[in-house]
Order: C-alpha cells, then sequence, then structure tokens
C-alpha cells in the first residue's frame, strides 16, 4: 500500500478540489516516468520480449504531451505491473515502478509509487551487503532530477508516505 488512507489535496488537481496545477501535475508524470526508466534494464534483462514496463513509461510521457489519453496511461500502468506478477526482486519492483508511473496520469499520488519501486529495485539488484547503499545512491539520484516547481512538494511527500513506502526515502 503506497497511497495514503486519505487523500492530499496537494495530490488532487484543482479542476477535482484539490491544489495540484496541470503544469505540476505533468511535472509529477514526467519525473515518475525518469525514475521508472533508471532501473527498467532491470526489468528487461530478464524479460527482454516484453515490452509492457517500457510501454507504460512512453504512456506517461504521452499523456504528459497530450497524445493519449489519462484511461491509456492508466492502462498501460496496469499491463506494466501485470508483468510483474510471475517475477520476483529487481525485474518484478523495475515492472512495478514503470506500473506506477503509468498510473499518475489518474492520481498524481502515485508518483512516489515508481519512485519507491525503483528503490527497491535497485536494492534488489545489488549484492546484499550493498544493498542500502544502492537504494541511497537511486534515492538520491532521483531527488537530483526533481524539478524545481515540485521539489518541496514531492521531499514532503517523501517525509509524509516514507513509513508506508517501505522507509526507502531515508537517503
Amino acid at each position: 500500500m503506497i497511497l495514503p488512507e486519505v487523500r492530499d489535496p496537494r495530490f488532487v488537481t484543482i479542476r477535482r478540489g484539490g491544489t495540484l496545477t496541470d503544469a505540476d501535475h505533468r511535472l509529477l508524470a514526467l519525473w515518475a516516468a525518469s525514475c521508472a526508466e533508471h532501473v527498467l534494464g532491470l526489468f528487461e534483462s530478464a524479460q527482454p520480449g516484453d515490452p509492457r514496463p517500457r510501454q507504460a513509461i512512453e504512456h506517461a510521457r504521452a499523456w504528459v504531451r497530450g497524445e493519449v489519453k489519462m484511461m491509456q496511461a492508466r492502462a498501460a500502468g496496469g499491463h506494466a505491473m501485470g508483468a510483474a506478477r510471475d517475477l520476483r526482486g529487481a525485474a518484478r519492483h523495475a515492472a512495478y515502478a514503470a506500473g506506477q508511473a503509468g498510473a499518475v496520469a489518474h492520481v498524481a499520488a502515485h508518483e512516489l509509487g515508481a519512485a519507491a519501486y525503483a528503490i527497491k529495485a535497485a536494492r534488489a539488484a545489488a549484492p546484499e551487503d550493498e544493498s542500502e547503499t544502492a537504494g541511497r545512491l537511486e534515492c538520491q539520484w532521483q531527488r537530483d532530477q526533481l524539478p524545481e516547481a515540485i521539489r518541496e512538494l514531492v521531499l514532503d511527500d517523501q517525509r509524509l508516505r516514507n513509513d508506508i513506502c517501505w522507509s526507502v526515502f531515508d537517503c
């Protein structure tokens, strides 16, 4: 469970009663796509013939550009999560990261799911004695990618949801 029980109005668009602008929603989607893409190779090396996670990331970016509808991006995210079901370890987490990135078009708060699963993928891919360091490095890389306009929002979200996101944002 990566979403809070009560939705944070900062991740609900203005037209739906929250405070999130469309521009910031798009930035969240792009950042989530970058987080997922950063670990996508961990899935693709295990499942080279399965395009679903890459397609989810592409759909997230296409949604930002206005080329696909929200439901298409969300569906692609669901297909990426389906690609994860029979897998374990880094490949599974990487596919889930892509799925979460695709879902940001529907629910902006999935941005943290993409980031958290990417960190879990990095941890799982590393030797056991280097797992924590790999996770911290991935978390820091993600933070370095944050656009200034959403930086404080995401960092606060990481602080608030760290416990339900496997405490991966302690970096």
